[in-house]
């Protein structure tokens, strides 16, 4: 019997949300500080993790998986628009500019292993990031825009969902498709659980890239600084 898995995420969910909202990464990007080497290597992260939940979905769809096959949308595809950015950030030649990174590469892990061992709960994946991504990533794209100064769509196509019209419309659809899903609900309590563990994989990434950002504005500061004291004794 279907159960109302919509509202069972959206509220299970609360609590890792902001979670993931207060790492110091998302803090920072959602102030307008959005460096341009991590912001870069955050997209080459997200391709590896689209690359395997598409990978996966995609061979569930297929193989007409009794659960996963309701939710195969296409519309919400990110690894292309993916690869259009990464081409912008790294040349022609990205693929082979790009690695991932430690904790991108267990939250890959983890997705194919759900995928193998328990397919239904690839929906507390999906719902997790595409969802995520329809709603606060439109957020995002604004202040990623203005910060790296970006023009038109260029080094923003991940946010970009050109096959679908009205956002409002398909997520309530995608609402709707998730309560007629066929489990019960000792199914829905697992997919709300894997669903707050995508938010904890998600957080790994950020806090990652959280160190790469200090990193690099540390060095920032400190050629300001070094230059402003090259400058005053130059002035002597």
């Amino acid at each position: 019997m279907a159960v109302a898995l919509a509202g069972q995420l959206r509220e299970g969910t609360k609590k890792s949300h902001t979670m993931a909202e207060n790492t110091g990464f998302i803090a920072c990007f959602l102030k307008g500080v959005v460096e341009k080497t991590s912001y870069r290597k955050l997209i080459s992260d997200l391709y590896f993790v689209y690359q395997a939940m598409e990978d996966e979905i995609d061979r569930l769809v297929k193989e007409d998986h009794p659960i996963i096959k309701y939710i195969g949308f296409k519309e919400l595809f990110r690894k292309e628009t993916l690869e259009n950015d990464l081409k912008f950030y790294y040349g022609k030649n990205w693929i082979n500019e790009i690695k991932i990174s430690d904790s991108a590469q267990l939250y890959v892990n983890r997705i194919r292993t759900v995928a193998y061992e328990s397919p239904e709960l690839l929906v507390g994946h999906h719902y997790t990031r595409y969802i995520g991504d329809l709603s606060g990533g439109q957020i995002l794209k604004k202040i990623a825009k203005k910060a790296l100064n970006l023009q038109d769509e260029n080094g923003l196509n991940f946010y970009e969902f050109k096959l679908i019209d009205d956002e409002k419309a398909f997520k309530k659809s995608y609402s709707d498709t998730l309560n007629r899903l066929p489990i019960d609900q000792h199914i829905a309590d697992k997919i709300v659980d894997e669903a707050n563990e995508a938010f904890i994989y998600n957080m790994k990434m950020f806090k990652e890239l959280e160190g790469n950002l200090i990193g690099v504005l540390g060095k920032i500061v400190f050629n300001f600084i070094t230059k402003k004291v090259r400058k005053g004794s130059t002035e002597k």
